[in-house]
This record gives structure tokens, C-alpha cells and sequence, in this order.
């Protein structure tokens, strides 16, 4: 089992409040071109990580801390961002967010030049 398979399970027992759960403090990793389909990265510390050509696709990253994570080229397509994922100085430069929910997320400063944003929701209807 990898580091990174461990540190996930550990943080889904976390997350259901199960005896021997650990939050995934994974600020600063290097997780350059990780597989994260379908993560629950919900509350997750990533800030600073190296995220960069990363498939995040269909995570779940509600009040996750991405604060200055590189993003860069990452696949983030129907990922879920909302109610406090923090963003904040991410650099997200062409990456495809490509019907993303960004619904509440904090994208101060976060840099999304070059990034598909087709079909990706911010604001609620």
C-alpha cells in the first residue's frame, strides 16, 4: 500500500469520526501527476502541494486548503470545490476545470490563465 493510499484511507475514517482516523495533512507533498479520481479530500490540508498534472477528476474538495497548491495543468473536470475549498494564490494555470462546481470557493488571487472553465458553475441558481 502507498504512502498516499494509506494517508487516503486514513483520512476517509477521519472524516466518519472512526476510531484511528487521521487527517490528510498533505501540505507541501509532491503529488505530481497523482491519480485522485474521485477522492474525498473533503477538509484536507494540500496547501502548497505540487499538484501539477494531477487528475483530480469528480474529488470532492469542500473546505479543502489549497492555498498557493500548483494546479498547473491538473484535470479537475466535474470536481466539487464548494462551501470554503480555499484557492487562494493557486496556481491553476491551464488546467481543466471543466464543469467544476466552484460554488462559495475562494479564488483570490488564484491564477487561471489558459484553464477550460466550460460548463463550470460558480454562483448558485
Amino acid at each position: 500500500m502507498t504512502v498516499l493510499t494509506e494517508t487516503l484511507r486514513l483520512h476517509a475514517l477521519w472524516l466518519e469520526g472512526a476510531e484511528g482516523g487521521k487527517r490528510a495533512h498533505l501540505g507541501g507533498a509532491d503529488l505530481t501527476g497523482a491519480d485522485l479520481r474521485g477522492a474525498d479530500l473533503r477538509r484536507a490540508d494540500l496547501r502548497n502541494a505540487d499538484l501539477r498534472n494531477a487528475d483530480l477528476r469528480g474529488a470532492n474538495l469542500k473546505d479543502a486548503d489549497l492555498t498557493n497548491a500548483y494546479l498547473m495543468r491538473a484535470y479537475l473536470g466535474r470536481t466539487y470545490w464548494g462551501e470554503g475549498a480555499d484557492l487562494r494564490g493557486a496556481d491553476l494555470r491551464n488546467s481543466d476545470l471543466r464543469g467544476a462546481n466552484l460554488k462559495d470557493a475562494n479564488l483570490g488571487g488564484a491564477d487561471l490563465r489558459g484553464a477550460n472553465l466550460t460548463r463550470a458553475t460558480r454562483w448558485s441558481s
